[in-house]
């Protein structure tokens, strides 16, 4: 999915970094930065990697004030200790190399949006994603899921559930309409199959 509100709208200009599309295949910081850099890469909201060649992303970490992180289209299959990012909302992984969901995500308390989407080997949904409360965008378009979590309660948030192009049985995509019925879901999440 495309993000909720363009960064150009809510986050200032200095506060965004772009590298998309550059065709780097590393990302690193600076080891000796001066206590003004530092303060500079604190100030940091969003980072666009998109669309490059990285394998490794552990620098990210050190943007303790970031709150979008764009990695889509990389060779990316894991990800860094992530726990000092407190505020980070939004994590976009798409087409990637991810056979799991990261669990450095289930560290980040202010999570609310994930796109897993095009990561063909992912196979399931984690129990603890299915429990992590407070999440409203969610997308694992064509992957390897066939089957979600039995209980979704935690996400009665969710404004957004993209499922497409998933081989899911019948009877599951009905169980997953169920769950999100509106009279369970004042909110009235949308379910795309």
């Amino acid at each position: 999915f495309n993000e909720p509100e363009p960064a150009y709208k809510t986050v200032p200009a200095e506060a965004r970094v772009y590298l998309k599309d550059l065709h780097l295949a590393d990302f690193r910081i600076e080891r000796d930065l001066s206590a003004e850099s530092r303060k500079l890469l604190g100030a940091i909201d969003y980072l666009n990697l998109d669309y490059n060649e990285l394998t490794n992303v552990a620098e990210v970490a050190k943007l303790t004030g970031l709150k979008w992180l764009r990695l889509n289209g990389n060779r990316l299959s894991s990800l860094p200790d992530l726990r000092a990012l407190a505020s980070l909302r939004r994590v976009y992984l798409r087409d990637n190399a991810f056979t799991e969901v990261p669990a450095t995500l289930k560290d980040l308390p202010a999570l609310t949006d994930l796109d897993l989407s095009g990561n063909r080997d992912l196979k399931e949904i984690p129990e603890w994603l299915a429990k992590k409360e407070g999440l409203e965008n969610l997308a694992f378009n064509h992957t390897a899921i066939t089957r979600l979590p039995e209980d979704l309660s935690a996400w009665r948030s969710l404004k957004s559930l993209q499922l497409g192009g998933l081989k899911l049985s019948a009877a599951e995509m009905q169980r997953i309409r169920a769950a999100f019925d509106p009279k369970h879901h004042p909110l009235g999440t949308a379910v795309v199959f």
